[in-house]
């Protein structure tokens, strides 16, 4: 008898409420593969229930945000979904903010809002607790829901009403240091997308509601990307990865930006032809679509004059702080990897991301040599570490193979009698599409861990 564990299920038991036929308003990719790979379902327009496989994706890349936050010197707190009016009407943005903004009225008739953004209260939170400049820098992030009432909610996660984000918001004594720490967040976004297997192209962006004069989004390749994208092919070969970065070394850190923004770079409404041209040889110049999945401003003393948010330098003066702030859309992530990470057949997971590693294939439920040999792989690699899922429901062979591949685990392990005869089990790569016999061992070595 086996058991489900947190990194190991077997799908008899798994709640997956995979769809056959793709839902009439899916009209892109990553809402069709969501919705029919039973990750997500729609509660109302542009409001989705995270279902458990797609709750796995997302708590994977939040991890990952969050790893790469903490690393570059940040600090998470939590602040509420559910904000005052009053804030808002502090910095002049209340009435300014527009008809997305979801304005709701407490019991007592008191004007409250679903945050979209969260400048407004982390101003008011540092404003009241610090005073001087020994207590900057500061960086500050959480990853929160929100909420935008969009005119026209569509495609799934990608422009939803209601959202997951991590927003981060530094605080520093001078412009000059408030340009370090936007430098250390351009950098740990490179890194976060990175390590996400994707390709991310850092932009100059207009600063839009957010204000500021200084901003970059990050841009992934996507057929169905909504922006046009023109770039220097080199962007996409650079590996932050394989880089030693010290958040410490501000003259590192503005190397490692020097050479991002070095090299051309823009979406359609920031595009110079004539520059493109210039600056970018023929055979470099890369012209496509793209996926916004980050953005990064700064904006100086915007939101710290307004809540007086003022801190004591060292010869006794009173400025205000310089402030930015720098967003990932945590759950439009899910939304954009399947968009750049897909087949006509299902989703392609990047290894760091995918739900499980491995679907477990029982080609014959029912079959004392096949039930054996699946429930002491399972063990194995279940004791070994490795997230698995096993495919123990007595279905067709065709249904188990389109469903493994709709879902997207980065290898199939299938086991089928035959095979077993002849000691070989098959081992499947989903990106590749490479099928292999081998023996049972040598496949554990590949994939355990």
């Amino acid at each position: 008898m086996i058991t489900d564990t947190s990194n190991a299920v077997c799908l008899s038991q798994y709640f997956l409420p995979t769809l056959k036929e793709t839902p009439q308003e899916a009209q892109i990719v990553s809402h069709r593969y969501m919705l029919r790979a039973g990750m997500i379902r729609q509660s109302s327009a542009g409001i989705y229930s995270w279902l458990p496989l797609g709750l796995r994706v997302l708590k994977k890349i939040e991890q990952i945000v969050r790893e790469e936050q903490n690393k570059s010197g940040a600090q998470e707190l939590l602040m509420p979904t559910i904000q005052s009016a009053d804030l808002w009407r502090q910095s002049d943005r209340y009435d300014d903010y527009g008809k997305e903004m979801l304005r709701i009225k407490d019991r007592h008739d008191r004007d409250m809002l679903y945050g979209p953004t969260n400048e407004e209260v982390i101003t008011e939170i540092v404003a009241a607790t610090v005073r001087s400049y020994r207590d900057l820098p500061l960086n500050l992030y959480h990853i929160q829901w929100k909420f935008r009432d969009e005119v026209r909610p569509r495609f799934g996660v990608m422009r939803g009403r209601e959202f997951y984000m991590k927003d981060a918001y530094s605080f520093d004594l001078d412009a000059e240091a408030g340009r370090v720490a936007y430098n250390k967040m351009f950098v740990a976004y490179l890194r976060t997308f990175a390590r996400m297997g994707l390709k991310a192209i850092p932009m100059r962006a207009e600063t839009g509601p957010i204000g500021g004069d200084m901003s970059h989004e990050f841009i992934v390749l996507a057929d169905t990307g909504e922006s046009e994208v023109f770039c220097h092919q080199e962007l996409l070969e650079y590996d932050i990865l394989g880089e030693q970065v010290d958040f410490g070394s501000p003259e590192q850190i503005q190397g490692f930006v020097d050479q991002w923004t070095s090299l051309y770079a823009a979406t359609d409404d920031m595009h110079d032809a004539d520059r493109f041209e210039r600056e970018v040889p023929e055979d470099k110049r890369i012209t496509a679509r793209g996926i916004e999945v980050g953005h990064i401003f700064f904006f100086g003393d915007k939101y710290s004059k307004p809540f007086n948010a003022m801190v004591v330098t060292s010869d006794g003066a009173e400025v205000p702080v310089q402030m930015g702030s720098y967003g990932v859309g945590v759950s439009r992530l899910v939304g954009g990897v399947i968009e750049a990470c897909h087949d006509d057949e299902g989703i392609i997971w990047p290894e760091a991301l995918a739900p499980f590693k491995i679907g477990l294939i029982n080609l014959r439920v029912g079959d004392d040599a096949c039930d054996k040999a699946c429930d002491d792989i399972f063990t194995k690699l279940n004791e070994s570490g490795a997230e698995v899922m096993y495919d123990d429901r007595d279905e067709r062979a065709g249904v188990k193979f389109s469903e493994m591949d709709l879902i997207g685990l980065p290898w199939q392990l299938i086991v089928g009698p035959r095979g077993l005869k002849s000691g070989v089990v098959e081992l499947k790569n989903r990106k590749t599409g490479e099928r292999e016999n081998v023996s049972l061992e040598s496949a554990l070595s590949r994939i355990s861990g």
